[in-house]
């Protein structure tokens, strides 16, 4: 079954190391993972999903919380949780087919993001569901797909999710300051 999990950590060098050798330690698989800035500073937001029995969710959970660059991780559901994917998808292209390419990208709400004189290049954003429906439709229909790069998925929860967030950083902010005042003395 698959698992995603939101893992707000600290921007540092090796963060996303530490993260991807602790789910190989535990022998799962992650199916994707986007790491991008967050709200706030010096904080990077994570997006693994991975691919593992339901027994091993809170496990995950658990080891998350228990790496030092971690702030907060929560586990969200489909139903619980925006859940998209950006694709870049390039298509070779000439006279005829051109046009038959642009309603297509239209079907999908795909933009046409690059125009040359053999190929388009289409940005299609939504569900893993509506990318893969894209790529399907275009190889039966005998295009021939020059590129593919997706971002893997990206959720956040749905609704006022943002306070407990930012009460975590902010716990977790002075508890790490606090810390570091020991630490030094």
């Amino acid at each position: 079954m698959l698992h995603t999990f939101v893992a707000l950590v600290d921007d540092k060098p090796g963060v996303l190391t530490r993260v991807a050798s602790l789910f190989r330690r535990m022998n799962i698989n992650i199916v994707s993972l986007t790491v991008g800035e967050s709200e706030a500073p010096d904080v990077s937001r994570m997006t693994i999903v991975t691919e593992a029995p339901d027994s091993a969710a809170a496990r995950m959970r658990a080891a998350l919380y228990k790496l030092e660059i971690t702030r907060d991780v929560d586990e969200v559901e489909r139903n619980s949780a925006v859940i998209r994917e950006l694709a870049l998808v390039k298509v070779a292209a000439g006279p005829g087919t051109r046009s038959a390419i642009f309603e297509l990208a239209e079907v999908f709400k795909a933009r046409v993001v690059d125009l040359a004189p053999e190929s388009i290049m289409m940005e299609l954003t939504g569900s893993a569901s509506k990318v893969e429906g894209l790529i399907q439709v275009l190889q039966e229909s005998k295009y021939e797909i020059l590129e593919i790069s997706r971002t893997g998925r990206m959720a956040m929860r749905r609704g006022h999710h943002t306070s407990r967030v930012v009460k975590a950083l902010s716990d977790n902010g002075r508890a790490r300051q606090a810390e570091e005042r020991r630490r030094r003395k």
